[in-house]
Order: structure tokens, then sequence, then C-alpha cells
């Protein structure tokens, strides 16, 4: 299968297009907003040189769903998926901080409790933690947006102070950050998984908050088997998981950690077609449905007349 890395729309309407580390933006008529999950993939901030066959499709399809099973919780910006690879929703402008919120000690937490720290974010972690240990509580840890370059830590006092969030925001964005966590939760132990973390973007329009972007995809989470969980922590042992980590661990095995003059490893066919295997396999674990792939010839064809014919309904 051929993998989509780039697309170049042109829609009745079309405002801004900007092109992020795996999804395509674009803003119509001011007010919709189509993000086009492509197969890009990205490591330590970095861009991979090849793209992953089936790999926007399973985040597009995953945020999609999940949209969907937490609007009870908090508003958010989806309208329609008009694509197996693309969604439509409401264009809002986004708070310039990510709330990462993490249930468990891993991944780069557990980078930096080995170099010492035991604190991140303001948020305090005990001594004597494991690898992959569950935190005596949920811990939120946001991070900058950057336009380019590494997301950078920050605490909620240094958002605010910032006037990036203002306070009365900020609180509102904690509630719905903790309550979406627990149904992800609750969501993957009902598929035998342990969402480990996660993140949440959110924006506003007309003074209405609104989750955006994706949610609980294995790009933005953590997620490991729950069966062996416990016999695994206590001898030490690495965690089955089903998340992009096993890209990050595989990246520094070869010496890359997205650090100047390092060079990101081959990426053979057998590696390409192994990360498409393990997206797929969480996709039908964490939605308990098989995985349907779509083979268009001509994918960005498809998208576009998809596209087109919401606008059109939409008048």
């Amino acid at each position: 299968m051929k993998a989509i890395t780039h697309t170049d729309f042109h829609f009745p309407g079309q405002g801004s297009r900007y092109v992020g580390k795996v999804r395509d933006v674009y803003t119509i008529d001011g007010k919709y907003i189509l993000l086009v999950a492509t197969d890009r993939i990205s490591a330590f901030d970095v861009v991979l040189p090849k793209g992953i066959p089936c790999k926007g499709q399973v985040l597009n399809q995953i945020a999609s769903g999940f949209l969907d099973k937490t609007a009870d919780i908090v508003p958010n910006w989806k309208i329609a998926e008009v694509d197996p690879m693309a969604t439509v929703g409401i264009l809002c402008e986004p708070f310039k901080v990510e709330m990462v919120v993490r249930g468990y000690l891993a991944g780069h937490a557990w980078r930096e409790y080995c170099a010492g720290k035991r604190s991140l974010c303001g948020e305090p972690l005990p001594e004597g933690l494991r690898e992959n240990e569950k935190l005596p509580r949920p811990i939120i840890t946001p991070t900058t947006k950057a336009s380019e370059g590494h997301d950078e830590d920050i605490s909620r006092e240094e958002i605010i102070a910032q006037g990036l969030v203002s306070a009365e925001d900020y609180a509102q964005l904690e509630q719905y950050t903790l309550a979406l966590f627990q149904r992800g939760q609750e969501l993957a132990a009902e598929r035998g998984l342990i969402l480990m973390d996660t993140k949440y973007e959110f924006g506003k329009r007309d003074g209405k908050i609104y989750l955006m972007d994706e949610i609980h995809t294995p790009d933005s989470s953590r997620y490991i088997y729950a069966e062996g969980y416990e016999d695994r922590l206590a001898r030490g042992e690495r965690q089955k998981q089903l998340s992009k980590e096993f890209v990050r661990e595989w990246l520094m095995a070869a010496g890359f950690q997205g650090k100047e003059g390092q060079q990101v490893p081959p990426m053979t066919d057998e590696v390409v077609a192994g990360i498409t295997d393990r997206y797929i396999e969480l996709y039908e674990h964490i939605m308990g449905a098989p995985f349907c792939k779509h083979e268009d010839e001509d994918i960005p064809g498809r998208i576009d007349r998809n596209v087109r014919a919401f606008l059109a309904q939409r008048g």
C-alpha cells in the first residue's frame, strides 16, 4: 500500500493551510477546519523519512470514535468524519499549551525521573518509583505548543503568569483533562488495556471551550496490556505495549533521540510494515472492531471528493 505523506488541496472557500508533524490542516470559509491525518510519523518531534501505510486512517478513525464517546464530558470540534483519513470540525482559536496527563511513570516522565528530577511541571514525584509504576494520582504536566522544534514542559503557574491561558480557563482545562482521562482509562480497561498517559488540546470559539485535534490515539497516548502488568512490573520487565513508544525505543536503540547530528536509522520495508501492523493492532484492540483498509488507488482524489460533497451539503 502507498503511504500518503503530502496533500495540497484547493477547496471552495479555502483559507490557510498548515502542515503539522502528522496532520495537514485546512481552514474553510472562516468557520470550518479540516484535519487530514496523513501517513507521516514523527518521534522526538522529528518527522521520519518514510510514511506508514494505514496510519492516517487509524489515527483519524480512533480520534473520531473517541470524540463521540466523550462528547458528554466536553464539547468537541468534530462536525463529521468525511473520509477515513479526514475530519471536518469547528474552527477554534487554540490554547498555546497541550494538556499532558499521566497516570503512570513512563516515557518522558521516566527519563526525567532517571535523570534525578523529583518534580515535573510543578508536580512532585515520590522517591522509589519504578518504570511504568502507577502514580498515587493522575498528574497534569503541560507542555508549550512549539510550531517548530521541541515542546517544552511548563507548570500551571508559568502558564498563567505568561498569559498563555487565564486562571479561569486553565481551571476548566484541568477539570476537562482529568475527566477525559478517567473516561479513556475506563474505555481502555474494557478492552484489556491500560491507558498510561495521553495529551489533549483545547481551543475557544465564541467564548466557548472545545476539545480539539486527536484524542486517545497511539500518537498521543501510551497503552499497555493489563494482563501480566503486575508480574512484569515486579520483575522489572518491559511492558507489552500498544503505543508509539515502541518506535521511540527502536530509534533510541539505534542512537537517535532527535538531537543535532544524529541520524534516523534506515526504515526498511520490514520496519515500515511492522509499524503498520502495530497501528492496526491497536485500532482493533481499542475500538473492539476489525480494521477495514481503504486501499483506493487515488486516496487524495477520494478525500477531495468527500470534502467537496460535505461542503456542498452544508451549503
